[in-house]
């Protein structure tokens, strides 16, 4: 690990030699790309100046320790090397999470899809509820939410609605939200009381730039039609509704939410776009190592990750065996203590395999 380390600090210490030189000075786009690339390193580099700097001083410790015969030096350094040995194992586990490589999507804007599963209206009541809850996340975090498709029902719910979330970092937060959300209350169509038990998917899919999927516009069947469900004067009445087909693989996006087709269509490009490249991302992991079961979820919308008891007050996060009894809050958008959670233990996954 030191060796490595090392190779950092002097990848590090070369690029602000590079960003010094009146060359690359001069050249904003070369500067910018050193910039960047530094600032990538610069936490690691910090960290690991910090343990060798921590590291001499209980070098010290222990020689005044063999060498020093006066108590009370010795009982300072006896403290000191102790103190010591705490921070250096907490800086040891600090930069093994920091030479973990990064996900490449993390920085990614995030394209989520919410669908009712089994539960009829019930399940798409949950739906539009979990929809409330991320859009008031994205709020608190200073992020954008825009409706890129949905399907609403005659009470409110949605059948289906595909929403794209930007901001800084969002994918890091929220892809592990993907799988089966399982809710248990008492529905408002429930005349008798009685708590059901309904379930909704979600997808996460980072969103996909021109550069990270080529699709050839041979591959693409366009058709319009007139959008259905509540609308504005225009909506309901002209063909501004857009499906998009992939033909390699029948994938299939509508969208039609906007009154104009031609931003249907480029949202509708959007979503295949992000799809096609979860799909890719899947198939690589799979073939890496098994989709890397031992991580904290595989975003597999088959997999039942949480459970909803809103008679209990209490959510339970599955994976990570995690219970917390304030369901009001986090419906309400207060979701960061679960995201840590599940953050914390990918991360000890990650130190685990490596």
């Amino acid at each position: 690990m030191r060796e490595k380390l090392r190779d950092v600090v002097a990848e590090y210490d070369r690029l602000s030699r590079e960003m010094a030189s009146q060359e690359v000075a001069s050249d904003h786009d070369r500067y910018m790309k050193c910039a960047k690339a530094q600032k990538r390193i610069e936490p690691l580099v910090d960290c690991f100046r910090k343990y060798e700097t921590e590291e001499n001083r209980l070098e010290q410790a222990e020689a005044i320790l063999y060498e020093e015969s006066d108590p009370e030096l010795r009982q300072m350094a006896e403290e000191e090397k102790h103190q010591l040995t705490e921070t250096l194992e907490a800086r040891e586990l600090e930069l093994k999470l920091l030479l973990i490589p990064g996900d490449p999507n993390d920085e990614k804007n995030t394209i989520m899809e919410i669908r009712a599963g089994t539960g009829g209206e019930e399940a798409a009541l949950f739906a539009a509820d979990l929809y409330r809850m991320y859009s008031r996340y994205a709020e608190v975090k200073g992020w954008k939410v825009e409706i890129l498709n949905s399907h609403t029902t005659g009470m409110g719910g949605f059948k289906e609605i595909s929403f794209k979330v930007a901001g800084d970092s969002v994918y890091s937060q929220l892809k592990f939200e993907g799988g089966v959300h399982r809710v248990q209350r008492v529905p408002e169509t429930e005349a008798q009381g009685r708590v059901h038990t309904s379930a909704v998917t979600v997808a996460v899919l980072p969103e996909a730039e021109a550069v990270d999927i080529d699709i050839d516009e041979n591959d693409l069947q366009f058709d319009v039609y007139r959008s259905s469900g509540p609308g504005g004067q225009s909506v309901n009445t002209t063909d501004s509704a857009v499906r998009v087909t992939y033909k390699p693989t029948g994938l299939v996006v509508t969208c039609q939410d906007e009154k104009s087709q031609h931003k249907n269509k480029a949202k509708a490009l959007m979503v295949l776009r992000a799809r096609l490249l979860a799909q890719k991302q899947e198939e690589e992991a799979a073939e890496r190592s098994a989709n890397r079961r031992s991580q904290v979820g595989s975003g597999d919308r088959s997999e039942r990750i949480r459970t909803y008891n809103f008679p209990q007050n209490r959510l339970t996060d599955h994976r990570i065996k995690l219970t917390v009894h304030r369901l009001e809050t986090i419906m309400e958008g207060d979701l960061q203590e679960v995201i840590d959670a599940l953050i914390a233990a990918d991360r000890a996954a990650r130190i685990r395999e490596e």
